[in-house]
């Protein structure tokens, strides 16, 4: 048996028979930290089925803004929280498919198809659940540019070959479409000890990437540079496991990756945002270095054009020429320890609170 199956074995293994609830997880690396939710977004999770929510995993929020009529995938949909969250907001119009491997988690999922078609009052039902592997799509029957977004909860760190489940990402989402979703990031190449702890695996922290091998990646497979959305720290308490990991850090980070056309306009450009994308009325925040305000005319670089002008927000936009002098720094990558030790520089120079724990 090959170390990639061995891998998937070990994780069905502990997703589907030795985690029964979020309770018996042991590191806090699956469990989403306290934020700020919108109003829309908040009222469509407690939505969802308790026994839904009982089984579900992860370390981040991944519903992205604007999701009205938009075809969307959740890889490693487990139980299916976010899927139904989702499917709530797409609306009777859109479609969200979740893809998973574990027999268990898909019987939860499936067995609230009809609920909550009901509870949303949808004709039919826009929610199903396929078994399959995430670097594998294809054979789950998830055609070339079919896809608006894809989202992924605490997913992608479980799968061995995680340049192969970007490069499926990037097939099946159209032209203009995002892969949003929340990993767990290293701050240091892993230790074959950490690598092969079979705990670690199941609790996302064996799997975890070094942070700079995602910007890495992306840049191979043609996405746009990735956009940090927010990162958290993540703890390791249980004394046995901490010993495990030794001097390594470990992150929470939710990335957006957007899929563009390479000839795309890349000038630097005005723009006015015009209010009119769902929970973000007031402003609409791209990353934790682009916000828009409604009505106020933003200065963005050719990246931000690229993204705005081939997605889903390209009508929610206003588009005018730059004054000739006007400059902007482009997004880069960032280091989200780096974020993270600023984060805590601040809160001790001003005694400011964020969302969660140690977020940013």
């Amino acid at each position: 048996m090959s170390v990639s199956s061995e891998i998937t074995d070990s994780v069905k293994k502990y997703y589907g028979e030795k985690l029964q609830t979020s309770d018996d997880l042991q590191t806090t690396a699956c469990t989403t930290p306290a934020q700020r939710m919108p109003k829309h977004i908040l009222e469509s999770i407690k939505l969802v089925h308790d026994e839904v929510v009982s089984k579900y995993y992860g370390c981040g929020l991944v519903v992205p803004e604007c999701l009205e009529g938009m075809k969307v995938l959740d890889l490693g949909s487990g139980s299916g929280r976010d899927c139904y969250a989702i499917a709530k907001l797409v609306g009777s119009n859109g479609f969200v498919t979740g893809i998973d491997m574990t027999d268990e988690q898909l019987k939860v999922a499936n067995k609230y198809i009809d609920y909550h078609q009901k509870l949303f009052k949808y004709p039919e039902p826009n929610t199903t659940f396929v078994k399959g592997y995430i670097e594998n799509l294809k054979d789950a029957g998830i055609g070339d540019e079919s896809i608006d977004i894809i989202v992924s909860n605490c997913v992608i760190n479980l799968c061995k070959d995680k340049k192969r489940v970007l490069e499926e990402a990037y097939r099946v989402l159209k032209y203009g479409g995002e892969l949003y979703f929340s990993d767990v990031y290293a701050d240091q190449e892993l230790s074959d000890e950490i690598r092969q702890h079979e705990v670690l695996w199941g609790e996302c922290v064996s799997g975890a990437l070094h942070w700079q091998t995602l910007y890495n990646l992306a840049k191979e497979i043609g996405f746009e540079v990735p956009r940090v959305v927010t990162c958290s720290s993540l703890e390791i308490t249980k004394p046995d496991l901490k010993e495990v990991v030794g001097d390594a850090r470990f992150a929470s980070v939710v990335y957006r990756l957007f899929k563009t056309h390479k000839d795309s306009n890349r000038e630097i450009t005005q723009v006015v945002y015009n209010g009119s994308i769902t929970g973000c009325e007031n402003e609409f925040k791209l990353d934790r270095h682009t916000t828009f305000p409604e009505g106020k005319p933003v200065i963005v670089s050719g990246r931000t054009l690229a993204i705005l002008q081939n997605s889903r927000f390209k009508e929610d936009f206003l588009y005018k020429s730059a004054p000739c002098c006007a400059t902007v720094a482009e997004i880069k990558e960032e280091d989200p320890f780096v974020i993270l030790a600023s984060a805590d520089s601040k809160k001790l120079n001003n005694g400011a609170q964020c969302c969660g724990s140690k977020c940013c």
